[in-house]
């Protein structure tokens, strides 16, 4: 039986499901993640499409996306503007920001992007220059730094 996890915006207009697992976690440094995140490192759970729900205010699920070369669809809740997700159509992937879904336990296994780095990365945890060769949609080269 797949764990299903709940998870809402910041003032629980926009509230979602998660089935299963994640397929990976990990922290990117990239700078349009810094920007959007406003931290100086995303934290990121990559989830199937087929694995997230909106099931309740989809209508204040607002996207923005960066560039019509931009490959990724940030989304957020028009009344809190609390950031949701971003989602990767090229990769067929939901990056869900792991503190709005309060039963996921983060577990990071990789940094991608380090080479946007404005923070010293003390982890033992892989440190990737892009992004894993797995991502070529996105240029990953899978060079470690």
């Amino acid at each position: 039986m797949s764990n299903t996890r709940r998870g809402q915006c910041l003032c629980g207009t926009v509230k979602y499901e998660l089935s299963g697992d994640p397929q990976a976690m990990g922290y990117c440094h990239c700078e349009s993640c810094r920007a959007w995140s406003g931290d100086p490192i995303h934290a990121w759970t990559i989830w199937g499409e087929d694995t997230l729900k909106i099931t309740e205010g989809s209508d204040a699920l607002t996207t923005f996306h960066k560039s019509p070369d931009s490959l990724s669809f940030r989304q957020f809740c028009c009344k809190c503007g609390g950031h949701l997700m971003i989602h990767h159509p090229a990769l067929g992937v939901y990056d869900v920001f792991p503190g709005t879904v309060p039963a996921l336990k983060f577990e990071p296994a990789i940094h991608i992007n380090c080479i946007d780095s404005v923070m010293s990365l003390g982890d033992e945890l892989p440190k990737y220059k892009d992004f894993p060769s797995e991502f070529e949609a996105f240029g990953g080269t899978g060079e470690l730094m």
